[in-house]
């Protein structure tokens, strides 16, 4: 999820459109898992919460694209969609593969896969910070117990001509959400402003149910994150950096 840029302005020039949508969370009837003796929301059930919260709001519910991508950006439904004038609201689910965060497994939180929400807003709202809180709300974060924090980080990819003004969300410290106004994609000016959330699915699930390594994440009831998919984090890491040579870091950690 992590997406560093330096492309010139702030998040503060980008003008957002004069509308503003519900923010108001509703009480999800899914089940949940109690960890650590609390109750708390398992991955699949986050998937779902999003996708309810965002839909209740407008927003079209897409599906991951039929190749592998570095991130949700790379969908269609985003690098397409938002060129152009017409409206267009939203959310999906997008795996995200990069090699080079191959780790066999063994760090923590950071994997050659991971996995994103990815919500597009055209035009973006006046009330679209409040949405992205609303949302937090919705997954059963405690925006009053937690340190939220919106940082400063503007973004661009060349690869795709694009660049936006925007914002890392934090949350006690650890990136959860990068958040941004998007300026230009295939080189071209956007009118209007698309506003771009992509939540960091794993980090925000560690976050939530107390787990210091990924494949300890609740996924759905009475079945780990780590039974899934560890196996196939490790073989991917094994082809990625043995095989395929995308061990590009000149120290290795």
């Amino acid at each position: 999820m992590d997406r560093m840029g330096n492309a010139a302005g702030t998040a503060a020039d980008a003008s957002p459109a004069n509308t503003t949508l519900s923010v108001g969370a509703q009480e999800s009837s899914k089940s949940s898992v109690e960890v650590n003796g609390s109750v708390n929301v398992t991955f699949q059930e986050a998937i779902l919460r999003l996708q309810s919260y965002w839909a209740e709001r407008g927003c079209l519910l897409w599906r991951p694209y039929n190749s592998e991508v570095g991130a949700g950006t790379m969908n269609p439904a985003t690098f397409l969609r938002a060129l152009g004038p017409e409206p267009w609201s939203v959310a999906y689910e997008e795996p995200s593969v990069r090699p080079d965060d191959s780790r066999y497994g063994e760090n923590p939180n950071r994997i050659q896969q991971h996995t994103q929400f990815q919500v597009i807003l055209k035009p973006c709202p006046a009330n679209s910070q409040e949405l992205l809180l609303g949302s937090y709300a919705a997954l059963g974060i405690d925006i009053d117990a937690h340190d939220i924090r919106f940082v400063e980080d503007n973004w661009e990819s060349p690869a795709l001509g694009a660049w936006g003004l925007g914002y890392e969300v934090w949350m006690d410290g650890c990136e959860i959400t990068q958040y941004t106004y998007f300026q230009q994609v295939g080189s071209l000016p956007l009118d209007p402003i698309a506003l771009e959330i992509t939540y960091g699915m794993e980090r925000i699930l560690m976050a939530l149910q107390g787990k210091s390594h990924f494949k300890d994440i609740v996924y759905a009831p009475g079945i780990t994150y780590g039974e899934i998919f560890l196996q196939n984090e490790i073989e991917m890491s094994r082809y990625n950096l043995d095989e395929a040579g995308c061990r590009s870091e000149p120290e290795f950690v």
